[in-house]
This record gives C-alpha cells, sequence and structure tokens, in this order.
C-alpha cells in the first residue's frame, strides 16, 4: 500500500511516541508498504528504506517541544494539517495513517480524498489534559472528547498500544475494528549499533565493583524520579556498594535532580547520564545489576517495560495500571507506590538470589511467548489486511 503517515511530534527524538512510530515505519517498510511520513520540523531523518520524509514549514522560534499537550504543539499542528493536504492533493495513497491528535484532521482529510483512516492511538488525549495537568477546564476536556470519539467513530480500524487503552475503546467502540500493538520493537533493528563495551560504561565511572540500579526514560515528574531519590536515602543506609544510575532527561531536569541529591548528601551514589541515542540503551541496561521503573501516573505501558523485560536483569516496579497491565508478581517486583515500598523492593532483589533468578527467568519466558517482534509484525500485517478488506 502507498501509506501517509502523519506524526505530529518531533521526529526522531528519543521519547515515547517517536520511538513507537519510528517502528511502524521500520515494520511497514518491511512489509514492503511505502510510506510519506508528515511530521513536525523538529528532529532527526532516520534512513528507512521505502520513507520518504515531509516536514512542516520550519519556524524558526520553535526548537524544542515539551513532552505532553501544549499550545506550542496545536499551533504547529495547523501547519502541519497544511502539508498533510498538499500532500493529499498531489498524490494517491491508499490509507492514511494518523498518530495522537492527527487523527482530529486526518479522519476528515481522508474522507474528503476517499481515503481509509487508521488511527494509531497512543492514549486517550481527553485523559492526558489532565494526566500533563494542561488544564481542568471542562469545556476543553468535553472538545476533545468529542474529537477523539469523532475521530475512532470515522477511521476504518484502531491501533491500541496497551491493554487499558484497547479496553477503553472496546468499551465506547465495541463494533470498531481495533488491534492491540504493544510497543516491544527492538531498537537495534533501526539504528547502526554503536559497539559500545560494557566494560566502558562500568571503567569510565568507576564502578566496576558498584551494584549498579539503573533507570531509564525521561524525567518528567510522572516517572516518579522524586520517589526513587527518597527511596535511594533508604537503601543506601543497608547497602552503600549501591550506585543509582539514571538515563535520560533534559539538561534542566538532570541539573534539579543533582541538587535534589546533593541537598540529601547522596550525590557521589548518583550518575546522571542525560539522553543517549536509542540503540545504546541496551549496553546500559547490560551494565547494571537492578532494572527500575517508580512511575506513580499515567495509564500506557512504558516503552522500557519491554526492554526491561527482555534484559535478563531483575525489574523493580510500582504497583501501578501502567505496569501491572504487563508486569505481575512472577515476573517483578512490584510495591506500594510509596519510597519505603520501593526500597523495599529493590532490597529484596540484593539481599533474595534466589527470588531475584526466578523474575529473570519468568521475565524471559513472557517477552519471548507475548512480547516478540514476530508477534508485533503479525499484528501489524493483520490491522492492515482488515483495511484493505474493508470498503471505502
Amino acid at each position: 500500500m502507498k501509506i501517509l503517515m502523519i506524526a505530529p511530534q518531533p521526529f526522531f527524538q528519543p521519547r515515547g511516541t517517536p520511538i513507537s512510530v519510528l517502528h511502524r515505519l521500520n515494520t511497514l517498510s518491511r512489509l514492503g508498504h511505502t510510506i510519506d511520513l508528515v511530521t513536525y520540523h523538529l528532529g532527526e531523518d532516520v534512513p528507512i528504506q521505502n520513507v520518504v520524509y515531509h516536514r512542516m514549514l520550519k519556524i524558526p522560534f520553535v526548537k524544542k517541544i515539551k513532552i505532553g499537550p501544549s499550545p506550542t504543539k496545536l499551533f504547529l499542528d495547523v501547519f502541519l494539517f497544511l502539508k498533510t493536504l498538499r500532500l493529499l492533493i498531489v498524490n494517491r495513497y491508499d490509507v492514511v495513517h494518523s498518530h495522537e491528535e492527527a487523527g482530529f484532521f486526518g479522519t476528515l482529510l481522508a474522507k474528503l480524498f476517499h481515503v481509509k483512516h487508521l488511527y494509531d492511538m497512543h492514549s486517550s488525549l481527553p485523559q492526558q489534559l489532565t494526566n500533563f495537568k494542561f488544564s481542568k477546564f471542562k469545556p476543553l476536556i468535553k472538545l476533545f472528547e468529542f474529537l477523539e470519539n469523532s475521530t475512532i467513530t470515522n477511521s476504518h480500524a484502531v491501533i491500541t498500544i496497551c491493554p487499558e487503552l484497547y479496553n477503553y475503546v472496546h468499551a465506547k467502540f465495541p463494533s470498531k475494528p481495533q488491534m492491540l500493538i504493544e510497543n516491544v520493537a527492538d531498537n537495534s533493528m533501526v539504528f547502526d549499533t554503536n559497539k559500545k563495551q560494557i566494560s566502558d560504561i562500568r571503567g569510565s565511572r568507576n564502578l566496576k565493583d558498584k551494584t549498579i540500579i539503573l533507570y531509564s526514560g525521561t524525567l518528567e515528574p510522572y516517572q516518579g524520579i522524586d520517589l526513587l531519590i527518597e527511596a535511594s536515602n533508604i537503601v543506601l543506609q543497608q547497602h552503600q556498594e549501591v550506585t543509582f544510575m539514571v538515563v535520560g532527561g533534559h539538561t534542566e531536569q538532570i541539573e534539579k535532580y543533582q541538587d535534589m541529591v546533593r541537598q540529601k548528601g547522596i550525590a557521589p551514589s548518583f550518575v546522571f547520564i542525560g539522553q543517549v541515542k536509542p540503540d545504546e540503551v541496551k549496553y546500559y541496561l547490560d551494565a547494571a545489576d537492578i532494572l527500575v521503573t517508580p512511575r506513580i501516573e499515567g495509564n500506557n505501558t512504558p516503552l522500557k517495560i519491554y526492554e526491561y523485560l527482555r534484559s535478563g536483569k531483575p525489574v523493580v516496579a510500582t504497583n501501578h495500571i501502567t505496569h501491572t497491565q504487563v508486569l505481575n508478581d512472577d515476573v517483578s517486583v512490584l510495591t506500594d507506590i510509596d519510597a519505603k515500598a520501593f526500597a523495599s523492593g529493590i532490597i529484596k532483589i540484593l539481599t533474595d538470589t534466589k527470588l531475584k533468578d526466578n523474575i529473570v527467568v519468568n521475565a524471559l519466558k513472557l517477552s519471548q511467548e507475548k512480547y516478540s517482534y514476530d508477534a508485533y509484525v503479525k499484528k501489524t500485517m493483520a490491522i492492515y489486511e482488515v483495511l484493505s478488506n474493508r470498503k471505502y
């Protein structure tokens, strides 16, 4: 098929939805489709066969976009709409494949040009308004609810990325064809992997004899980094050999948390790496002894959970719906959402070798049986088969 994909994100940057879009592109290309990607002016081109980039008009004063809903995104989406319209006028497509809020206008344009529409739903956008503390203004939330319902109603099919979202769509639109496709793909399938050795990560930071507890991901408030730092203080009172490594985050966020650990007197036990290339994350996971995810808010499963499962390392996570859609007590240590409980979970792994070994074995088994790339490809093929069989 000839696909017009609309991604209202800075693409590519190493953050949730852009990574998901990246693997959609790569897999659709491997399946023989050709894709025109319409996206923001920000980001880096990642060369993928059969994919052509079409960036919207460059806005000089917009140099970065925060994660989540924002007035800046809504402003940029106007120009994204115009770029999409131009491509639909010039070219003929079989499918408009829209991500996030691009579905709001993607369905309208698809209908106008008699093209099938696939909505790639990474979250419920009305929920995002409150989750990211963007607005509690009820008329605005109602408007987003209307737009989301209209998008799903007028799409030929829907992709959801986690069970919570799948159930949300199924409850409201039980007859709508949808496919749950978890973000399980491995970044090394797309990028030229940097052959960085594990010893480089440990050795260059004098951590060869340390037990590394690693967090990877963004440093947004909902990720629970404050909780992790509070928990680390408790862990370090019993285990001085531990070092907490944090991979990800922007400069301002890193400086904030560096100040926090300095004030608590635990700065020597923290290493803040900052953002790394997606293909390098695996090497930091390999260098670690324990992986943690202290998330406190949200509904969608973090992409890193699937990497964590296949890492061969024990995982400690908060007992939150974002995690428990995938994780359970057999494959991880789940804790209450407070610092004392999270610290206790980490200490369990540090002191109970049998528990650690059991959850690692079970996690690898779950990853291979349920969250493999083969399953990802089959589900992608299946939803596009639905599209090919649907009448306009």
